[in-house]
């Protein structure tokens, strides 16, 4: 079984560096498992295609700023449970588009998709550093991703169930 853990974002903007801090970290623990692969990218939008052709599963890492919880909090989506893209442009695709490309092209795509999200404050400062919360949920959002791959991603294993809210590192499963 092939693994991608795919830390998304730019660390040249504030909290938007959330997703690739968390690959760095996990890489120090998880760098060099066979069968894991752990990429950081500011790619979107279909450049995404060609980093998730070939693996069984991913886990992505990412910003978000959805104004539904205070920053810090962990988002954990699987990717049948997003809906589509209300894009900026017609040139821009989202994970749905993404995955409806792949099936399409009968690409070698991931089964099974898993999104990691942490709520943040500032993903837009150029320069800034993560914001105090964002900062403070990377060592559970680390921890999370590694009990995950520990438990061999199996599909089973998110439990179905209402939301919670905690800037401390609990997850929100939004489905």
């Amino acid at each position: 079984m092939k693994i991608l853990i795919l830390g998304l974002g730019n660390d040249l903007l504030g909290d938007d560096g959330i997703g690739l801090l968390t690959v760095r970290a996990l890489r120090e623990e998880l760098g060099g498992s066979e069968g894991i692969e752990l990429v950081e990218s500011s790619l979107s939008g279909l450049a995404l295609l060609d980093l998730l052709i070939g693996y069984d599963r991913a886990i992505l890492i990412d910003a978000v700023q959805t104004g539904r919880a205070p920053p810090g909090t962990i988002w954990r989506w699987r990717a049948e449970e997003l809906g589509a893209v209300r894009a900026p442009s017609p040139h821009y695709a989202g994970l749905p588009e993404l995955l409806a490309i792949a099936r399409a092209l009968r690409l070698p795509f991931p089964e099974q998709i898993e999104i990691y999200a942490v709520e943040v404050a500032d993903p837009r400062t150029i320069g800034g550093a993560l914001t105090p919360a964002v900062r403070q949920a990377l060592p559970e959002l680390v921890r999370q991703i590694r009990e995950r791959v520990r438990k061999s991603l199996s599909a089973d294993a998110i439990p179905e169930g209402q939301p919670g809210k905690s800037q401390a590192g609990r997850t929100i499963e939004d489905g």
